[in-house]
């Protein structure tokens, strides 16, 4: 697209030759006002096609010239007198465009032309890449788990993502549900779409029909306009179902009829709607129990769980604590920073306490735990005091601490150290099986995982 009366700056040609090009270019003059930009450019940066912007400094979601600067001086491209050297830069952006995060890379400089000096800009789309690199990046949260079932889980998602299969995620409220679901949209084919959340038990059933399909105008009192539904916002993309369990049995058939044939009517109107949607669902009940309580359809629930992953609470993955509390406090501390902290630490007596605790919320109550100390700490590690009571008082409040020996009696290093010679003469006379090891001892299996995370045991 060229603006008007500008077209001279250009080449002939050069304007067929980049409008079927996928990476986007933009030529502006040396005042920042764009001479040419090709359609690609334009969809790149999320302008309608009628509608293309003017100037550098009208791209949304950042500031062009802040981050052109910003690189200059990365890369050792200024001058004497802090001035960009003309030659090329790159930097990249993460823009969210309609919803959905997509990372672009620019590259741009200074060329001749025949009216003078234009800045040259260069945008390639690099979302699939850093995906890609995330997936196999061992540093990356897909891979942030100590736990052999959830690492089981993640190698599940890494193959089922790419696939139309439908997921149904159960486990208790908590455990990370809605993460993975996001995980499995972020590695599929229908990354560039949306990802549409629809908590089934925030809805009233009353208006989760309307919520899920759309109505016209006029179906019911205060329908003034027509609206589309959440299967409609999703189109090209994904639809989470969190909750799914609670979908009254009335409203299941047409949601199975729209899954399966991708066509259903909105509220009030009997003309069908086409739409192509993933389905992901997420329920903290056992669907099956409700199928054999006739409380969920049975067709249903076939058709949701091609593909079932059931998510262990975090009392059976001991050893993912300190992966998250670490996780969480690099993640909070940025937000809760004071001064020149950037995260945040625990002292091992409150560390010995979060590995203790069962953790009833999972890993949302654990994230607030460590934001709840992070706040009270301020620039010091987190110490027992500053954690919520629940998990200060949980140790002298339960039975297995009460059942042992106090720490006055015996001294903490005492019952440091008679705990991990425990733990040892278990594991030996049980030929290493930590079932067989914590019958012996008389504690619950996820009991030993943290003390034996505790002890450094292995």
């Amino acid at each position: 697209m060229v603006n008007a009366g500008k077209s001279n700056v250009l080449w002939p040609l050069l304007e067929d030759v980049v409008s079927y090009t996928e990476e986007g270019v933009i030529i502006a003059d040396a005042e920042g006002d764009i001479i040419f930009q090709n359609p690609a450019a334009i969809r790149l940066l999320g302008q309608p096609s009628d509608d293309p912007i003017d100037r550098l400094s009208e791209i949304q979601g950042f500031n062009f010239r802040s981050s052109y600067l910003r690189a200059a001086i990365e890369m050792g491209e200024v001058d004497a007198a802090g001035q960009p050297s003309g030659r090329y830069v790159s930097f990249e952006e993460t823009l969210n465009l309609d919803g959905f995060h997509r990372v672009l890379e620019f590259n741009t400089g200074m060329v001749e032309t025949d009216q003078g000096e234009a800045r040259l800009v260069l945008i390639r789309d690099c979302t699939d890449k850093r995906r890609l690199e995330m997936l196999l990046d061992p540093e990356s949260k897909v891979q942030e788990t100590n736990d052999p079932r959830m690492r089981s889980i993640y190698g599940l998602i890494q193959q089922a993502a790419p696939s139309e299969a439908s997921i149904l995620f159960q486990g208790e409220s908590g455990t990370g549900k809605t993460e993975l679901a996001r995980l499995v949209h972020r590695l599929s084919v229908r990354a560039s779409g949306p990802f549409v959340e629809v908590n089934c038990a925030a809805i009233p059933n009353s208006l989760l029909e309307s919520e899920l399909f759309g109505h016209k105008k006029g179906a019911f009192t205060g329908a003034t306009h027509d609206r589309p539904g959440r299967l409609q916002s999703a189109d090209g993309g994904t639809l989470f179902l969190d909750e799914v369990g609670e979908i009254p049995l009335d409203l299941q058939p047409k949601l199975l009829r729209a899954i399966e044939d991708r066509e259903f009517e909105m509220v009030g109107s009997d003309k069908p709607v086409r739409v192509d949607v993933r389905i992901i669902a997420a329920s903290n009940q056992t669907l099956r129990d409700m199928v054999d309580e006739a409380t969920f359809r049975p067709d249903l629930f076939y058709r949701l769980a091609v593909i079932p992953v059931n998510v262990p609470p975090l009392r059976e993955r001991p050893g993912d604590i300190k992966v998250l509390v670490n996780h969480f406090c690099k993640e909070l501390g940025r937000y809760h920073a004071s001064g020149d902290q950037q995260s945040c630490s625990l002292a091992q007596e409150a560390m010995h306490l979060m590995l203790d605790y069962p953790w009833p919320g999972n890993i949302r109550e654990l994230r607030n735990a460590v934001e709840h100390g992070i706040i009270l700490a301020g620039n010091r590690p987190i110490r027992p005091e500053d954690l919520p009571q629940d998990i200060q008082s949980f140790s002298t409040l339960s039975p297995e601490s009460a059942a042992e020996p106090t720490v006055t009696a015996l001294g903490e290093e005492d019952k440091r150290q008679r705990q991990e010679r425990e733990i040892h003469e278990a594991l030996q006379q049980a030929n290493g099986s930590r079932s067989l090891a914590a019958h012996i001892l008389g504690i619950d299996r996820s009991t030993l995982w943290r003390r034996m995370q505790r002890f450094g045991i292995h």
